[in-house]
């Protein structure tokens, strides 16, 4: 059966996206950073409509299929914290004073 960009549209679970590429995953990566490798994966994805206009749908799936797989491997060797995905890891508290803000005259 071929795959579509209509098929890719449809899935909304991380591990969906793994079986769709036919991608092997350890469920408990997958667990500890599902949003965080989906929202990475999104932005590659975003990245490949932008630079690459002009491929058919099997080339886009297949770019698409890599973007996963990086997006994967990318929180094998990092986490959450350190890549600041989402909005909250990039925020400074409210009413905390860091210490690197104070200064001793």
């Amino acid at each position: 059966m071929t795959q579509t960009l209509a098929d890719l549209r449809k899935i909304s679970d991380a591990e969906d996206y793994f079986r769709f590429f036919n991608l092997a995953f350890d469920q408990q990566v997958v667990n500890v950073n599902r949003l965080h490798i989906l929202k990475k994966f999104s932005q590659y994805m975003t990245e490949i409509d932008e630079t690459f206009s002009d491929l058919t749908e099997a080339e886009k799936l297949v770019k698409y299929s890599e973007a996963l797989q990086s997006a994967y491997n990318l929180f094998l060797s990092s986490n959450a914290v350190e890549q600041k995905l989402f909005k909250v890891f990039n925020d400074k508290p409210k009413n905390v004073v860091m210490l690197s803000d104070i200064k001793i005259d």
